[in-house]
């Protein structure tokens, strides 16, 4: 992302010659025009538009989140057709970074839409968003019908009479106009990119801002929804292996259905110490809880066990020279990683080594409203 504050790219500077390798590609500008959206939105689905700062964060956060089909990142609001991301981030544009979020509105509503922007970014902020300074970085929530702008104007009050943030909500009610889709370059950032986008995201002081408003459960009240998933893995049944490819990171289909492995210290979850519970990627079904996560220091999210022993299936696997016990999800049928016997004593030493790209992570906050509430107890 472009920084236009002199002490941050001196500190981001510093931090990039630290670390080598990586260069300046990660958050220099690209001159290529963005592209007119072409994605065509099946019956069932509804679309929404949404600005909280960099959009690698944003569309990242609201992919979590059940009921989401997908997020596009592009550009919205300003004077240019087709602008690069070199116009947006200057400010030439007009335009300001945001997500374009399809959702099945009978698994995830407007409101709760709008309440996850609000939570997992800064709408306080009128001159951008963390690291990232200007207009061009700001939130703002896109409105496509009269409803929809009531809702954001009824949710953002809400938040502002139980009192979450200490400073007023800024963030813009505005009708939607032409959706810019961003250069392939940004898309799904976070999964081509994990390592970077880590360090991006944690050194912009983003997750440690959402700790310190959201992270007591204070206001965890406001999302429960009126629309309550219930086991959304029951009914499931398995794609075809094309569609499994449209649906999936080439990752997270060559780990699930080919049985390979991530590498280490570059996956999403291997030092996530959220509370919340892990779900297979491909059907939901739940797997594994953080009040059983165990660091193991080798780079792969591992746990002592699954949240039930029934959810998943154990085979053998011979294609290294000691036998391994591979783990499956037990509906879905995906590959999800092995057990290693190097884990604590008190445990048999056993431990469930897994890969992020096999899976979900659900938050504490979100399990009742993902269809998840039977497995709270986990964390009484």
């Amino acid at each position: 992302m472009k920084i236009h504050n002199t002490l941050i790219k001196s500190l981001l500077a510093i931090a990039i010659i630290a670390i080598g390798t990586w260069g300046f590609s990660w958050y220099t500008g690209h001159t290529s025009p963005a592209e007119l959206d072409t994605y065509t939105v099946t019956p069932g689905e509804e679309v929404a538009y949404f600005a909280g700062g960099c959009f690698w964060c944003v569309e990242s956060d609201f992919e979590k989140l059940t009921g989401v089909d997908e997020a596009v990142s592009g550009y919205m609001g300003g004077i240019l057709d087709s602008p690069s991301y070199n116009q947006v981030s200057s400010g030439e544009s007009g335009h300001i970074e945001i997500v374009k979020v399809v959702y099945n509105p009978n698994q995830v509503s407007y409101r709760r839409l709008i309440l996850d922007l609000l939570k997992h970014s800064d709408p306080t902020d009128e001159g951008g968003s963390f690291f990232d300074r200007g207009h061009q970085y700001t939130s703002a929530i896109f409105y496509s019908s009269d409803d929809e702008k009531r809702i954001a104007e009824e949710v953002i009050q809400e938040l502002e009479d139980a009192k979450v943030y200490s400073k007023p909500i800024v963030t813009s009610i505005k009708p939607a106009g032409t959706f810019w889709v961003a250069e392939d370059y940004h898309q799904d950032y976070y999964k081509k990119n994990p390592v970077r986008y880590n360090h991006y995201r944690k050194g912009s002081g983003r997750d440690a801002f959402i700790e310190s408003v959201w992270g007591g459960g204070e206001f965890d009240a406001l999302f429960i929804d009126e629309i309550v998933v219930a086991q959304p893995w029951k009914n499931f049944n398995k794609p075809s292996d094309s569609e499994l490819r449209k649906t999936l990171t080439a990752l997270q289909y060559k780990i699930t259905q080919k049985e390979g492995t991530e590498t280490p210290f570059e996956n999403e979850y291997w030092d996530n110490h959220e509370d919340g519970i892990y779900v297979d990627i491909v059907s939901g079904e739940p797997l594994f809880s953080s009040t059983d996560k165990y660091d193991s220091g080798t780079g792969w999210p591992s746990f002592l066990k699954p949240i039930d022993y029934s959810f998943v299936t154990e085979k053998q696997d011979y294609k290294l020279i000691i036998p391994r016990t591979e783990i499956r999800s037990k509906i879905a049928d995906s590959h999800l990683g092995h057990i290693i016997l190097d884990g604590p004593e008190s445990n048999d030493k056993i431990r469930y080594c897994m890969n992020s790209a096999s899976m979900r992570f659900v938050p504490l906050a979100e399990i009742e409203v993902a269809g998840y509430g039977e497995f709270l107890h986990l964390f009484n």
